[in-house]
Order: C-alpha cells, then sequence, then structure tokens
C-alpha cells in the first residue's frame, strides 16, 4: 500500500516535467528563430574567404583554358599571331 501510494505521488511529478519542458521550449522558440535567421543572413569570414578562393581557382582555370586556346590556335596559324615579350616572371 505504501509502495502504490509514493508510485501516486510520484506520478505527477512526471508528468509535471514534460509540461515544464515545452513550456520552456515555447519560451525560447523566438530567440532560436531570430538568431538562426541572422546566421542564415550573414556571412562569417571563414565563408567569405571559402567563397574567394573558389572564385580565384576558377578564374586561373578560366585563364589557362583561354591560354591553351590561344596556343593551339597559333600552332593552326602563325602568321596571325601575335607574338608578345615575355617578362621576367611569366614564368612562375
Amino acid at each position: 500500500m505504501r509502495g502504490l501510494l509514493v508510485m501516486m505521488a510520484a506520478v505527477p511529478l512526471l508528468a509535471t516535467g514534460g509540461c515544464v519542458r515545452t513550456a520552456w521550449n515555447v519560451a525560447t522558440l523566438p530567440v532560436k528563430a531570430v538568431g538562426k535567421g541572422a546566421d542564415v543572413m550573414t556571412t562569417s569570414a571563414k565563408e567569405r574567404d571559402e567563397k574567394y578562393v573558389r572564385q580565384q581557382r576558377k578564374q586561373a582555370e578560366r585563364d589557362e583554358k583561354e591560354r591553351r586556346e590561344r596556343e593551339k590556335a597559333c600552332r593552326k596559324h602563325p602568321d596571325q599571331c601575335q607574338t608578345a615579350p615575355r617578362s621576367a616572371g611569366a614564368g612562375r
């Protein structure tokens, strides 16, 4: 009988824990939503750096492709090519 009484007393405490947690989640939801929105709208320094490096790599790939196409065209039609003098740092 005493065990049943203890169990009956513990039931409201256990049920209240779920209500408190739900109330806490509801109360903190607006704060979390604003924080998430601000995070989505802003760009971190790391993300900016990654984007910059990606753009530089793509530009270098485009430049290299154009250089190869110019060299190929010069091999086919050398009379139409204009040879520019190479500077000292061009080979790096």
